[in-house]
This record gives C-alpha cells, sequence and structure tokens, in this order.
C-alpha cells in the first residue's frame, strides 16, 4: 500500500509481546508506521509525544484497560477524533458496550483476522485523513481571519476578545459543549467575509458613506459563502451571517427580528458592540465601561438587543479578565 505523504500511524497497544509482534508485522506491510506500548499509561504518554493516526487498543491489559484508556482519548481534545479500534474477546459483550459508551470506533474480535485487521485500520486511517484535511481548512479560516485583521491596523485583538467575551456570555446564559465551541469559533470567524470588502472601505479613516456602507453590509453574506462548503463550520455559519441582524429588524443582511436570530448570533452581536463601544476607533475615542453599558440598555430599550444577552453580558465583563480592553483600536 502507497500513501500520498507520510504513512499514518498506527499505536498498537497490548501487553502481551507475541500480539504486538504480529500486528506491527501486519501493519508495516501495509506501509504504516507503528509504535508499541505494553499498557495504558504507557499508551498516553506515547500518544502525547507522537500523536497517530489510528488506535489499536487491547481491552484486557494490566493497570488501565483498553477502556479506561479509550474514553481518556475521547475525553481530550487533542486526541478526541482520532479512531480508537478496541480488541475484545469473542464473548464479551458488555466490553462492546463499555467500549461504545466510551467512544470506540470500531472493535476487533480475538483472535483476530489478519484480513480484517487491515481492512479496518486502512477505513479508519481513511477517516482520521479526512477529519485532518477538514481541521487543516478550518485552520486556513482561522488564519484568513486574523488576516483580515492584520489589513487594519485599527482591529488590534478584536477576534480574540470577541471569542473570549461570546465563550464567556454562552456559558452564563447556560450554553455547554458545542455551542460554546461555535462562540469561540464564531468569534474569530464573525468577519471573515470582510475579505471581499476593498480597502478603500474597510480602511477608510472617518464615517462611511451611504454607498460605502452598503458595500460593507455584504460582509456577512461573502462570509457565509465562504463558509458553506465546510461542514464542520456549520454551527458557525448562523454567527458569521447574522451577527449584525438587530431584534427590532433593523440590522443587516435580512432584517430578521427577536427569536428569528439565532442565538448564537445575538451573542456574538452584543459582544461586538461592546467591543466596537469600548476600543477606539478612527473616529471615536474609545468609550469608558460606564457609558458602553449605558449604550446597550439604551439599545435594549429601543428594541436592538436582547435583553437577556445584554444583562448576561454586563454581569459577565465584572469580571478582571473581561473588563474593556484599554488603547485598543477597532473598526467593527
Amino acid at each position: 500500500m502507497t500513501f500520498a505523504g507520510s504513512p499514518p500511524v498506527v499505536l498498537v497497544v497490548d501487553d502481551t509481546e507475541s500480539v504486538r509482534a504480529l500486528f506491527v508485522q501486519l501493519l508495516a506491510a501495509d506501509g504504516y508506521r507503528v509504535v508499541t506500548a505494553t499498557n495504558g499509561e504507557e499508551a498516553l504518554a506515547v500518544a502525547e509525544q507522537q500523536p497517530p493516526d489510528v488506535f489499536l487498543l487491547d481491552v484486557r491489559m494490566p493497570g488501565a484497560s483498553g477502556i479506561e484508556v479509550c474514553r481518556r482519548l475521547k475525553g481530550a481534545p487533542a486526541t478526541r477524533l482520532t479512531p480508537v479500534i478496541l480488541v475484545t474477546g469473542l464473548v464479551d459483550i458488555r466490553d462492546r458496550i463499555e467500549g461504545i459508551e466510551a467512544g470506540a470506533d470500531d472493535f476487533l474480535t480475538k483472535p483476530v483476522n489478519p484480513l480484517e485487521l487491515r481492512a479496518r485500520v486502512k477505513a479508519l486511517s481513511r477517516m482520521k485523513q479526512l477529519i485532518d484535511e477538514l481541521d487543516s481548512a478550518e485552520a486556513a479560516f482561522m488564519a484568513l481571519a486574523l488576516t483580515i485583521e492584520a489589513r487594519d491596523p485599527s482591529t488590534n485583538g478584536h477576534c480574540e476578545r470577541l471569542a473570549r467575551y461570546a465563550v464567556s456570555l454562552g456559558t452564563a446564559l447556560g450554553l455547554a459543549g458545542e455551542d460554546l465551541s461555535a462562540l469561540h469559533r464564531g468569534g474569530y470567524l464573525h468577519d471573515v467575509g470582510k475579505v471581499g470588502v476593498p480597502d478603500a472601505v474597510l480602511l477608510k479613516q472617518g464615517p462611511l458613506t451611504a454607498a460605502e456602507f452598503e458595500i460593507m453590509r455584504q460582509h456577512p453574506l461573502i462570509g457565509d459563502t465562504l463558509c458553506a462548503p465546510l461542514q464542520s463550520l456549520r454551527r458557525v455559519r448562523p454567527i458569521v451571517k447574522h451577527h449584525h441582524e438587530r431584534c427590532d429588524g433593523s440590522g443587516y443582511p435580512d432584517g430578521l427580528k427577536g427569536d428569528d436570530i439565532p442565538l448564537l448570533a445575538r451573542i456574538v452581536g452584543v459582544a461586538d458592540v461592546y467591543d466596537a463601544l469600548t476600543t477606539d476607533r478612527p473616529y471615536r475615542a474609545a468609550l469608558p465601561h460606564a457609558v458602553a453599558v449605558r449604550e446597550l440598555r439604551a439599545g435594549v430599550r429601543m428594541g436592538q438587543y436582547d435583553r437577556r444577552c445584554v444583562e448576561a453580558f454586563l454581569d459577565v465583563t465584572r469580571a478582571p479578565e473581561l473588563a474593556a480592553p484599554e488603547a485598543a483600536r477597532v473598526r467593527a
């Protein structure tokens, strides 16, 4: 078997030397780079030093079992998407159930059939390659967002602050898991569509004309179009497209009202407004936190902003780590 790039790495974990030797022989013959460990703790240490593309774990091992190792791998951000194959006994149905609950991707039954072993490793290493390609594409989008920020010297730190604000607000509202992940990525990617805005508009020193503002209003649509091909950004797209909507329908691009605006977009929208108010613009100095609070609450009274989001956000901004930045310059 040949691979386009570097050969996938398979980590074989078994306390029996003859089993490890057999798996190494079979997989190395197919072109994989095989590393081994004799127990669960050693496997975790090896994975930290040289992350594999596939884990092959025996369930019954001294110390941490293969199921426990699988659970820990699937709970760690660095390895949660790495495929895990558990090797179980023929009648150990409880091991299979516990393995599924721990997040195992596949199973092999002892005695292992060599053809089945090779087929399952091949399928899962291909899946890991696709996952890595998606991660690479998403990383490229993150880099693009930071590049857009770097185009304008007045946008120093905007994306990082917005990601931090949005996650803190989402947490305060009781969100968790994928929602918080989407808020973090959305904080960085919300303005990715500004890649399609000419520098003459994006970098203008002063208020925009009506025609220029209309050009600027296109960036949520451009950003949504850019993110559309990536399935991994499906939960981020509503943030990118709708973070400039307002609860009274005065926002853009679709003039959505109230609860028709996705909650994650409302969260990022409030954080975006606060960051714009509390950092310098080319035509206005940053406003103090107290003035920004008054502006946000005035927006709530006028029906522009979600009251629950604003009040929860103002609560979390009392934390020192979320204090309004000083001497930062942001162009909203």
